[in-house]
C-alpha cells in the first residue's frame, strides 16, 4: 500500500513520531494494536501470538521496521564497514515486508540520499505509494538527549563522536526531489503529528509506475541459442528437400507446407523459382545474428519471450518471405 520513510538527526525523535504514525494509522484503519504491532525482532512471527486463533486477518497492515527491531546496536554506526551491513539489513527487511497490503514505516537514520533513493525505487517497483517524514531537531538538542541516554546507560545512546559524524553527513530530504516527495516535516517542539497529511499521503498519493531502469529484463532460457541454431537449420534443409521433391523450384503460388521436425510443420508462401543453399545460408546467418544478440544481452522482444521451436521457426519462416524476392 505505502512505504513511509523516517528520516532526521539521531536522537531527534524519529522513533517516538514513528509510533505515533503507527498508532494514528492503526486507529484509522481500524486495525486492533494487538494484531497489527510490528515484531519485536525480524526473527519473530509477523503476527502477535496472543490474537485469538479465530480473530479476523485484517485486510492491510501497519508495520515498523527499524534498528530496533533488526537488533542492531547503535555501534554498527561507528564504522562504515559494519553499517554498511546494517544498511543491506534493513534494506532486506523492507523488501520482505513491503507489499500492496501493508503500510510499512522504515524508523532509521536514512541519512543518505542514495538508500532512500534505494527505497523509492523498491516502492516504485511494487507500485506503493510513497511518503518521507522528516523530523527537524537542532544539533545541540540532539547531543543534550543523546548526553542523557549515555548517563542512564540506555542501549540507544550513540558515541558522541559518531553522534558528531552522523550530524555533519545528514543529507537533508528535499520537497524537490521525487524519492523524498511528499515531504512533511515536523519540528522536535510540535506535541501531536500532521496525521491528516500522513493519512493523505498514504491513500491518495499517486501510485507511480516503476522506473524502465528498475524493472527485470526477461531473460531467454539457457537452451535459447541451441533452438535458434538447430530450428533455423532445419527449416532450411527442409525448403530444400522439398524444393528437390518438387522438380527444383516451388510452382504454386500458394503457401507450402514445409516439416520442421516430425511434430512441426510451417506454412511459407514461397517464390516461384529455385532457391540457392547460399541465399538461405546468408538469410539464415542474418536472422541467428540479430536474435543470437538479443539472446545473450537479455533484450528480448516486449512482449515476446517464447524461445520454444515452434515460435523460433515461425520467426525465421516470416522473415524468409521478406527477404525472398521472386
Amino acid at each position: 500500500m505505502a512505504l513511509i520513510t523516517i528520516c532526521g538527526y539521531p536522537c531527534s525523535g524519529k522513533s517516538t513520531r514513528a509510533e505515533q504514525i503507527r498508532t494514528f494509522l492503526q486507529s484509522k484503519l481500524g486495525i486492533p494494536d494487538a494484531v497489527s504491532a510490528p515484531p519485536a525482532a525480524e526473527s519473530s512471527a509477523t503476527s502477535s501470538p496472543s490474537a485469538p486463533s479465530n480473530a479476523p486477518t485484517p485486510q492491510l497492515q501497519v508495520f515498523t521496521v527499524s534498528d530496533d527491531s533488526l537488533n542492531l546496536p547503535r555501534s554498527v554506526y561507528n564504522e562504515s564497514r559494519s553499517e554498511k551491513p546494517a544498511r543491506g539489513a534493513l534494506l532486506s527487511a523492507m523488501q520482505r515486508h513491503a507489499n500492496a497490503g501493508t503500510v510499512l514505516i522504515v524508523d532509521a537514520p536514512n541519512y543518505i540520499k542514495g538508500f532512500r533513493y534505494q527505497m523509492y525505487c523498491i516502492a516504485r517497483e511494487l507500485r506503493l505509494r510513497v511518503c518521507t517524514v522528516y523530523v527537524i531537531a537542532t544539533p545541540d538538542v540532539c547531543k543534550e538527549r543523546n548526553d542523557a541516554r549515555i548517563q542512564s546507560g540506555a542501549a540507544t545512546a550513540y558515541t558522541p563522536e559518531t553522534l558528531d559524524n552522523l550530524i555533519m553527513r545528514f543529507e537533508e530530504p528535499s520537497s524537490m526531489v521525487r524519492w523524498d516527495s511528499p515531504l512533511i516535516s515536523m519540528l522536535w517542539t510540535d506535541e501531536g503529528i500532521p496525521g491528516q497529511q500522513v493519512w493523505d499521503a498514504v491513500t491518495k498519493g499517486d501510485v507511480k509506475p516503476p522506473n524502465a531502469g528498475t524493472q527485470a529484463v526477461p531473460k531467454a532460457p539457457s537452451s535459447a541459442l541451441h533452438t535458434l541454431e538447430h530450428t533455423t537449420s532445419a527449416l532450411v534443409s527442409s525448403i530444400l528437400s522439398e524444393q528437390s521433391a518438387a522438380g527444383g523450384s516451388f510452382t504454386s503460388s500458394s503457401s507450402t507446407s514445409i516439416p520442421v521436425t516430425p511434430t512441426l510443420t510451417v506454412r511459407l508462401a514461397l517464390p516461384q523459382r529455385a532457391l540457392t543453399l547460399s541465399e538461405l545460408q546468408r538469410l539464415k546467418r542474418q536472422f541467428v545474428t540479430v536474435h543470437k544478440k538479443a539472446i545473450t544481452l537479455g533484450t528480448v522482444e516486449k512482449g515476446e519471450v517464447d524461445w520454444g521451436e515452434e515460435a523460433v521457426a515461425g520467426k525465421f519462416g516470416r522473415y524468409l518471405e521478406e527477404n525472398l524476392k521472386q
